[in-house]
């Protein structure tokens, strides 16, 4: 397909992605004092019982870890998955700034905003999955914590494959655990898995290296960040992409799966044909059954 073809359906999936309203969760819990440390959560829909337990799906949204980009945009997803029958924690975390203003605003385009905040949006990730078992059971009954898939879209994805990783942090990294993670598996969802990589391509306008605090920070922080770098995890991970995806390339994903499989851990990797960046969490593209059906191999 051409290039401009290919830009045009980009666009057109976009528009799709983001014209649904923003579904209110059934009940929204605190895990720190910040505005942005809470997470929604959504009640299973339908196929189970009042008594029955449920997978619980933990949601980590995108949008480059830039502030503009919060959780609303995801919810339409989540209301999915619940509406598949999985209780959903949507969780929001600390992300960039807004830069200042150009010095001559006449003559330069406006900045684009600050991608992430370190260490914030990282502690807020840490602080959140670690609480999320006891406040999932007050908010959600249904809810079986000892089932829980951990799902992320781009930036999210990016911070699934990080908190499923925890434990094999370097030995000094503040968010490192004695032991992986309670999780069934992660569905990391056209994820930022490879810094390296993803800088090459200029993802996201160089987004990565924001995060860990600019040029200066890079590379030392980068062992403590990087996905593709913290293998193997020991836990059942697929990546979902799509081929013709324009923001976060498909060479992103098979970096990370490369990485996996040279540290002795098999990786899966579903990538769908004609699909680009967005309709992995749109409601109404083919690409999200698709997604839903990953997680639920692993949930339950």
């Amino acid at each position: 397909m051409p290039d401009d073809a290919v830009a045009a359906r980009a666009a057109a999936e976009e528009e799709s992605a983001f014209s649904h309203p923003a579904v209110a969760p059934d009940a929204t819990a605190s895990y720190g004092d910040h505005p942005d440390q809470v997470i929604d959560f959504y009640a299973p829909r339908e196929g189970s019982a009042p008594t029955d337990t449920v997978p619980l799906i933990a949601v980590l949204h995108g949008g480059a870890w830039r502030a503009p980009y919060d959780r609303r945009h995801i919810t339409p997803f989540a209301s999915y998955l619940a509406e598949r029958g999985f209780a959903v924690a949507n969780v929001e975390y600390r992300r960039g700034r807004e830069q200042g203003p150009a010095k001559e605003p006449a003559q330069q385009p406006t900045p684009a905003p600050i991608a992430g905040r370190w260490p914030h949006t990282f502690d807020d990730v840490a602080a959140a999955l670690d609480a999320l078992p006891a406040l999932a059971r007050e908010a959600l009954p249904q809810a079986d914590p000892r089932r829980t898939v951990l799902t992320g879209h781009s930036a999210g994805g990016h911070l699934a494959l990080w908190a499923a990783a925890r434990h094999v942090l370097p030995a000094d990294a503040p968010w490192r655990t004695g032991g992986p993670a309670p999780l069934r598996g992660v569905v990391a969802l056209a994820p930022i898995a490879d810094f390296e990589v993803a800088e090459k391509l200029d993802v996201c306008g160089n987004a990565a290296r924001q995060l860990l605090g600019g040029d200066e920070h890079f590379t030392a922080r980068q062992p403590y960040a990087d996905p593709a770098l913290l293998l193997p995890t020991g836990i059942a991970t697929t990546l979902v992409q799509g081929r013709t995806d324009l923001v976060v390339p498909q060479a992103v994903a098979e970096s990370y799966a490369d990485a996996a499989a040279k540290a002795g851990e098999m990786v899966g990797l579903t990538l769908l044909e004609d699909v680009g960046h967005f309709p992995l969490i749109d409601p109404l593209a083919d690409a999200c059954a698709v997604v839903a059906e990953e997680i639920a191999q692993l949930a339950w």
